[in-house]
C-alpha cells in the first residue's frame, strides 16, 4: 500500500477538532464563523472582484497565446476519455448538484425575493436575474478552476511532479516545497476539500430528503438525511472502488443524459418560447454588461454592498474553496490535451449548459411566480424545484428524475473527493488505494451526518469561506510559477527543434 503522507494526519486531527468543536458548541461555532466570515466578506471584498477577473483575462490569454499548443503530458500522450465523457466529468465534480439544488431558487429570488438592483417582481428584475446567475455560475468561476487545474496538469504530467498543490510551486520555493511550507499549503487543500464536499454532502441529503419527501411522505428530518447519507456512502465508495475510468466514468455519463432528459422535459414542458427568448437576452445582456460585473462593489450603497457580499462575494469564495478538490480532479482527467484545448472546454462547456440550465429552470420559476400559477417564493431553497414540477404536467415522472439526478450528482461529487483526496494523502499519487479512499468516504460522511444533527451545516459554510482567502494567494503563487514554468518550457521546445 502507498505511504499515507503527514499531510493524512494532520488535517484528521484538525477535522476532529473542528467537528467536535463545532458539534459540542454549535451556538458559539456558528457565531464565531459567521463573524469572521462577515469580516473577509467586508474587507477583501474587492480584492475577491479583482482576482476572479484576472482569473477570466488569464483564461483568455492562455487560449490565444504560443502557450496553447503544449501538450499536458509528453507530446506523443493522448486523452485517456472522449471529449463527451470529459465534460460530463467537469460538469458533475465542479457544480451538477448546486444546479439542481440553485436552478429554480437563485434566480426566482433574484426576480421576487431580493433582487441585485432592480425592483422586485419586474421586467427589469427578470433580466437581471439571469444576468446574475449566468455570473455566479459562469465563466470566471470556470476559469479560476482551468487556472489552477492547468497549473497542476502542467506539473504533474508535462514535469513529472507529484500530483500536490504545494508541488506547483517548487519554481518559485524550491525544496521548502517539501518541507513544512508544502505540508501546510496541502493540509490546507486537504481540509478546504474535505469541508467543502462534506456540506455540500450535508445539502444534498437535506435536497433528497425534500424530494422524497414530495413523492412518498417520507418524513423531513434527521434520522431520514442520516439514513440516506448512509445509502449513498455506500454507493459512492463501491463506485470510488472501481476506480476512475469505471466509476466515475460512467456516472459522469450518467448524468449528463439524466440532466438533460430533465432539461429537455422543462424546456417542453414549462413556456418553450420565453426560455429561449430569455436565454438569448439574458445572455446577450450578460455579455454586454460582463466588464461592469465583474468590478461592482458598490462602495457608496450599503443595501447593494450588503447584496454584493450575500450573493458575488459569498460565491466567489465559495468557489475557491472547492478549487482544491475540483481543479485537481480536473487536472487529473484532462492528461493528453494541449493547454488550448484543456482551457477553452473547461471555460467554455460548462458556462454554456449552465446558461441554458438556469434559463430553462430560472424562466419556469419566474413565469409561474409572475402569472400566480405557484407562489414558489415562499418555498425553502431545497423544496423550490419540487414546487415548480407540482405545477408542471407530468410532475411525478419529473420529480422521480430529480431525485434520481441529485443522488447521482451527489455520488459522483463524492466519489471524486475521495479520489482527490486519496491522491492528497499519498504524496499526489495518481492510483490512490481503495483502503485511503474508503478511509475518506466515511470521513467525509460521519462529518456530514454530525453537523446535520446539530444543524451545523451553516458554520461549517462559513470555515470554508474563511479558508478560501489564504488559498487565494496560494494561487497567485501558482500562477506566477506557471508562467515561469511556461516560459521555461517554450524556450525548451524551441532547443528540441
Amino acid at each position: 500500500m502507498k505511504k499515507l503522507s503527514i499531510t493524512f494526519y494532520i488535517t484528521m486531527a484538525l477535522i476532529i477538532l473542528a467537528v467536535g468543536y463545532g458539534a459540542l458548541r454549535p451556538d458559539s461555532f456558528e457565531a464565531i464563523t459567521t463573524t469572521i466570515k462577515s469580516f473577509v466578506a467586508s474587507s477583501f471584498g474587492w480584492y475577491y472582484m479583482l482576482l476572479m477577473t484576472f482569473m477570466l483575462a488569464l483564461s483568455i490569454f492562455f487560449i490565444f497565446s504560443p502557450y496553447g499548443k503544449i501538450r499536458l503530458g509528453k507530446d506523443t500522450d493522448r486523452p485517456q476519455f472522449s471529449t463527451i465523457t470529459w465534460i460530463s466529468m467537469l460538469f458533475s465534480a465542479g457544480m451538477g448538484i448546486g444546479l439542481v439544488f440553485y436552478g429554480a431558487a437563485e434566480p426566482l429570488s433574484h426576480y421576487a425575493i431580493n433582487p441585485a438592483t432592480a425592483e422586485p417582481n419586474t421586467a427589469s428584475a427578470f433580466k437581471e436575474a439571469l444576468r446574475q446567475s449566468f455570473f455566479h455560475w459562469g465563466f470566471h468561476v470556470w476559469a479560476m478552476y482551468g487556472v489552477v487545474g492547468l497549473s497542476l496538469a502542467f506539473f504533474q504530467f508535462r514535469k513529472d511532479e507529484p500530483g500536490l498543490i504545494s508541488a506547483t510551486l517548487k519554481p518559485i520555493f524550491g525544496k521548502k516545497m517539501e518541507g513544512p511550507w508544502g505540508i501546510l499549503i496541502d493540509v490546507l487543500a486537504i481540509f478546504a476539500t474535505a469541508f467543502g464536499v462534506a456540506t455540500s454532502l450535508g445539502f444534498g441529503a437535506v435536497q433528497i430528503n425534500a424530494g422524497l419527501n414530495y413523492l412518498f411522505g417520507m418524513k423531513i428530518g434527521i434520522v431520514s438525511q442520516i439514513i440516506i447519507v448512509a445509502i449513498v456512502t455506500v454507493l459512492f465508495i463501491a463506485s470510488a472502488w472501481s476506480g476512475l475510468s469505471k466509476g466515475i466514468k460512467y456516472l459522469s455519463n450518467t448524468n449528463l443524459v439524466l440532466a438533460l432528459a430533465i432539461l429537455v422535459f422543462v424546456i417542453l414542458l414549462g413556456p418553450t418560447l420565453l426560455i429561449f427568448d430569455m436565454f438569448t437576452d439574458s445572455f446577450g445582456g450578460y455579455l454586454a454588461n460582463i466588464v461592469q460585473m465583474s468590478l461592482r462593489t458598490a462602495p457608496l450603497s450599503v443595501t447593494d454592498r450588503d447584496w454584493l457580499e450575500d450573493w458575488t462575494i459569498f460565491y466567489w469564495a465559495w468557489w475557491i474553496s472547492w478549487a482544491p478538490f475540483v481543479s485537481m480532479f480536473i487536472a487529473r482527467v484532462s492528461k493528453g490535451r494541449t493547454i488550448k484545448e484543456f482551457v477553452s472546454a473547461v471555460l467554455v462547456a460548462p458556462t454554456i449548459l449552465g446558461a441554458i440550465w438556469f434559463s430553462a429552470f430560472g424562466s419556469t420559476a419566474i413565469n409561474m411566480q409572475k402569472d400566480g400559477i405557484a407562489d414558489l417564493a415562499k418555498a425553502s431553497t431545497e423544496l423550490t424545484i419540487f414546487e415548480m414540477f407540482h405545477a408542471m404536467p407530468m410532475a411525478t415522472i419529473i420529480s422521480v428524475f430529480a431525485v434520481v439526478l441529485i443522488a447521482c450528482f451527489f455520488i459522483t461529487s463524492a466519489d471524486s473527493a475521495t479520489f482527490v483526496l486519496g491522491m492528497l494523502s499519498t504524496n499526489g499519487s495518481l492510483t490512490p488505494p481503495n483502503k485511503v479512499k474508503l478511509a475518506w468516504g466515511i470521513t467525509l460522511s460521519v462529518i456530514a451526518i454530525i453537523l446535520l444533527a446539530v444543524n451545523g451545516l451553516d458554520a461549517l459554510q462559513n470555515t470554508i469561506i474563511i479558508a478560501a482567502l489564504p488559498f487565494s494567494f496560494v494561487m497567485l503563487f501558482m500562477i506566477a510559477s506557471l508562467l515561469m514554468g511556461l516560459k521555461k518550457e517554450v524556450k525548451l521546445m524551441k532547443t528540441k527543434k
